[in-house]
Order: structure tokens, then sequence, then C-alpha cells
């Protein structure tokens, strides 16, 4: 039997990083073993569910490249399938019609607590047959009484439940429509899932799931809970931390590529190793070297990680990335330098694509004034003789290119006998409009010979006014 695991989320909402892992262990474990990935929305609570938030789920996928190889399945459009089961499952006597009200069940549950007894249904119509006529029901399944179930979890280890700690679960509504635990058995059972890797908030629900797989004649599949993610704080991850949502990251500014590597590292380890390519993740991840215990977000390690793959990525798979940042901050690129040599010279001296876009506006459009304090600092009168000087020189390159351009500067320095310090940083603010850039010869190489003397220009012009109104 080929190995088939799953992603089932809720689409009531954005893709959250805790689900993101989730997936993404699924992901990686399929496609270590061979296997198959599934991807399911779980869509049945009709009153949060949306087309929204399924396309956030599908669209934070996508971008992660975390593919499936079979769905999207929607449970909204089996919802025959589960209604033959629950059937079956009442035709053979492991359900049961259960006629109390919710009253009757808070009541029953509130009289348990009195009594220092853990709250549950205690099984009131289990074995009736005066069954009302006139009353709605919900059915529920006839777990049973005696034993143990038995996890052996790939991660958490071995645990075991009574069944006599576990009540009759609901398994379809008064209305008639399935709940979450009937509809998951179901498609696990279905869909041939051989390995449930799911966040550690379900392992409640597993022990219930397992006796109805087993009630049905299925084959169980193997679990695995993933230990939930904290924030720096040591609470449960939510958006008081900051951005939670999956897609909020590409907007940040983040590479799927750093996001993937991080996330997989929040839970499992491989050595010392901190970074990996998909291809080494998918031949070294293993559900036995994930953690136990939860994991902690730690924003500064992911910029860290997003900026080591900014530098190290081709420029060309970077700048397919900061397309979209592009166009939310409007920077046209289409009169300057290509795109992928303004990423080999910046990827280094920011942490995020969005600040890539901010850092490098000078490359490709004029700023309307000098930074004020830059400005005041290196653009003084005596800086104007040095950048008339660079620029003259400049003036009389015949080929624009790296070295005739550091040697324009370093000439211009040297006949003044300044040091590098009083004509570059007076340059650097005069063609970028403030005080930071990568080196000077390469900024200037890439703003391009008309731009670099237009804003010598203007440097000159400003520092002469300067000096007028002084």
């Amino acid at each position: 039997m080929s190995l088939v695991t799953r992603f089932a989320p809720s689409p009531t909402g954005y893709l959250h990083v805790g689900g993101a892992r989730t997936a993404l262990y699924s992901w990686l474990y399929a496609k270590k073993q061979g296997g198959k990935f599934i991807l399911r929305i779980e869509d049945t609570d009709i009153e949060r569910s949306n087309q929204a938030s399924v396309d956030a789920i599908l669209e934070g996928m996508h971008w992660l490249g975390l593919e499936h190889d079979e769905g999207p399945y929607y449970q909204t459009q089996r919802f025959d399938l589960y209604k033959e089961v629950v059937a079956q499952l009442l035709c053979e006597g492991k359900a049961y019609k259960c006629f109390c009200t919710v009253a009757e069940v808070d009541a029953m549950r509130e009289a348990q607590m009195a009594a220092g007894e853990k709250p549950k249904y205690n099984g009131m119509w289990r074995d009736r047959t005066d069954h009302p006529t006139d009353k709605p029901y919900v059915i529920r399944f006839k777990n049973p009484q005696q034993g143990v179930v038995v996890i052996d979890d790939m991660i958490k280890g071995r645990i075991e439940i009574a069944n006599s700690e576990l009540d009759d679960l609901i398994i379809a509504r008064s209305d008639g429509t399935p709940t979450y635990n009937l509809t998951v058995v179901v498609d696990d059972w279905k869909m041939g899932i051989t390995h449930v890797i799911r966040g550690d908030d379900h392992v409640n629900n597993t022990p219930r799931q397992m006796n109805i797989l087993a009630a049905l004649g299925a084959d169980i599949p193997k679990y695995a809970h993933v230990p939930m993610i904290l924030g720096d704080d040591g609470k449960r991850l939510s958006k008081r931390h900051g951005a939670v949502g999956v897609m909020q990251y590409r907007d940040n500014g983040f590479l799927p590529e750093a996001l993937i590597n991080y996330l997989v590292r929040l839970g499992w380890s491989h050595g010392d190793q901190e970074i990996f390519s998909k291809a080494e993740l998918i031949e070294l991840f293993d559900l036995a070297d994930c953690n136990r215990a939860p994991s902690a977000f730690n924003t500064d390690k992911l910029l860290w990680l997003n900026q080591h793959y900014m530098k190290t990525l081709p420029p060309a798979r970077v700048a397919a990335e900061l397309q979209w940042h592009l166009t939310e901050q409007q920077l046209d690129i289409s009169k300057g330098p290509a795109l992928e040599d303004v990423i080999s010279v910046q990827a280094e001296r920011v942490k995020t694509l969005k600040e890539l876009v901010e850092v490098s506006r000078y490359f490709y459009e004029d700023f309307p004034d000098f930074e004020e304090n830059a400005a005041k600092k290196h653009l003084r009168p005596v800086a104007a003789e040095p950048l008339a000087l660079v620029k003259q020189k400049l003036a009389e390159l015949t080929q624009w290119q790296l070295a005739p351009i550091h040697d324009a500067i370093n000439a211009a320095a040297e006949q003044l006998g300044l040091g590098m310090g009083k004509v570059g940083m007076p340059m650097r603010v005069a063609v970028t409009g403030g005080g930071n850039s990568p080196a000077l010869d390469q900024t200037l190489l890439l703003i391009g010979r008309e731009r670099t003397l237009a804003r010598l220009d203007l440097a000159l012009a400003f520092i002469s006014n300067r000096a007028e109104a002084s």
C-alpha cells in the first residue's frame, strides 16, 4: 500500500503558520516516502466557511510550493457519502438516535460536575427503543464502554485512553448534517489516508475517530501529533505576536524558501544544520526527529534566514518574488538597470524584499529632495570642488564600466589630495539622495551615466544655493 498523507484545513480564515507547518510536514513525509499528498477543505461549518478563506488557503499553499497530488476535495460536496455511513452505523447497531434536548444534556453535565465527575453524555438513549415520533434527534456513535484505545503516536509515543473516559459523541446533528469527527473519519477511510499528521490539539479527537474507524472495519492510519507553536512570550501564537497568516509574510517581504526553512525547524532538526533546500528536506525529514515540546516563534531568526536566501538564491529567483512588491509599492523599473543587478548589490544590505524596494528607488526614479541630515553633513560648500572635478572626469569617460568609474573617482581624490571620505560621501549623497548605498562605483554603474551627471549638477546647484543663503 502506498503512503498517503493529507492536509485538511477549515476555510474560516487565512492559512495560519501553524497550519502551514503541519502541511509542510505532511508534504515532506509523503514526498520522502514516494507517496501521495492530498488537500482536503473541511468546509462543513457552513456559517463560518467562505470562499475568500478557501482562496487564501490555496494561495498560501501555492506560494509555499506545497502542491497537492490530489484535491482539493470539499466536504460539502460529499454529504451523500456521510449520510450513507451514518445510516450504515445505525443499521448495524453501532449508532443510535438521541432525543435529549440541549437543556437536558447541559443539566446532565452540571450534575456530574457538582458530583466531582467528568462531564459527559451519560448514554441515556443508548439502548432505548421507545422513540418518540414528534421530537428532533441527533445521531450518536455507540462508543465501546470497555477496554482502552492505544495511539502509537509517531511523535508523542504511546498514548492510552480508557473507553470509559469517552462518551457517545454526536455524528449527525438534528438537521441531518454530519459532524467533524464523522466527516474526518469517512474521508480518511475513503481517501486511503495512511498517515495523519496534525496539530496536537487533535489528540483528544483521535481515540474517538479510531473507534469509529474500527466500527466501520476500516484500516486505522498512523498518527503523528505536532506540538503547537508559541510566541516569544510562551503563549500560543496569535495576532498579537505579529503576522500569523502565511500571505502576510509574503506581504512583509519574506521569501517562501525562508519561511519553509524556518517552519520546518520549528519542531524538527537534523543535527546542527540550519539551512535546508527543499531537496535536502525531502531526503532528511523524519517524523521521529520531531520535538515533543512546543516551539517558540522567533522573528529575528526568520529575518536572518530571509536575508541568507536573498543573498544566495539566484537573483532571477529573488526578482520573481520581488515583482509583487514592485507593483505594491508602485516602482516602475522599465527605465533603469536590470533588476537582477540591483538585487546582487542590495541583498546583503536589507532583510526583506519590501525593504529592498524601498532602498532601491534611486536606481529607477529621481528623488524629490536630498535627505536633510545627509545633505547638511555632506553637501557643504567644501564639497563643491571635489564634486565638480569628479563630474568632469566621469563625463570624459568613453566607457561607463566599473573600472573606469572607480579610477575616475580615485583620480579626483588624488588630484585634490583628499581622502576618499571627503569625495565619496558627498558623491553618494549627490547621486542617491541619502547616505547609504552599495560601493560607490557599483552604484554609479547601475544608476547610469546620464542620471549620475544630472544628479551631480543638482547637488552642485544645491550647494551653491546653500552658500548664497548663508
